[in-house]
């Protein structure tokens, strides 16, 4: 198939079981609670499906679901009156095509899956407790039998080293 050429369009069902969950991550990424983020990908698929759209790529499907999911969720905002603060939008897109890509972030967090797997039992207890249970560093700090300040130098260098991590993944697979 040249470049030229479009891809065989997906069904309905095909294209949301293939970039639902995609743009439900990336409307979490701009601030976007969880339960306002299932309605939103579902109403960008209603508007997409209701007005047609032409599937050149996957990369471009993907970007333009983006697109319409982040307009849904800037008027989804605006007219409950709340403010929304997503600056570099564009600069946002970029980032997220590079870290997760036309797979729906799926590859990323494999990735982040392995990481997390490398990090000491200490570290990777505080940041799922931080994280999936939502405690507070007292809290870790009592499980862990430290310091609040420790707790907090500890999860400071679990993400940095998760970061790396990542980031080494990423660039091993471009080399």
């Amino acid at each position: 198939m040249t470049e030229n050429q479009q891809h065989k369009p997906l069904t309905p069902t095909e294209l949301i079981e293939k970039y639902q969950i995609g743009i439900w991550r990336y409307l979490r990424v701009l601030g976007c609670e969880a339960s306002l983020a299932e309605d939103i990908t579902q109403e960008t698929f209603l508007k997409i499906l209701r007005k047609g759209f032409d599937q050149y790529n996957d990369a471009a499907t993907a970007g333009f679901l983006r697109k319409v999911a982040y307009n849904l969720f800037i008027s989804m905002q605006r007219r409950s009156g709340r403010v929304v603060l997503v600056e570099n939008v564009d600069q946002l897109d970029a980032v997220w095509d590079r870290w997760a890509g036309s797979d729906n972030g799926d590859d990323i967090i494999d990735k982040l899956r392995d990481c997390m797997d490398a990090l000491s039992d200490r570290a990777r207890d505080a940041l799922e407790m931080r994280f999936r249970e939502k405690q507070t560093r007292i809290k870790i700090a009592d499980f862990l039998e430290i310091t609040e300040h420790g707790a907090k130098n500890l999860m400071q260098r679990a993400k940095k080293q998760l970061r790396e991590c990542v980031e080494n993944k990423i660039q091993a697979e471009a080399i």
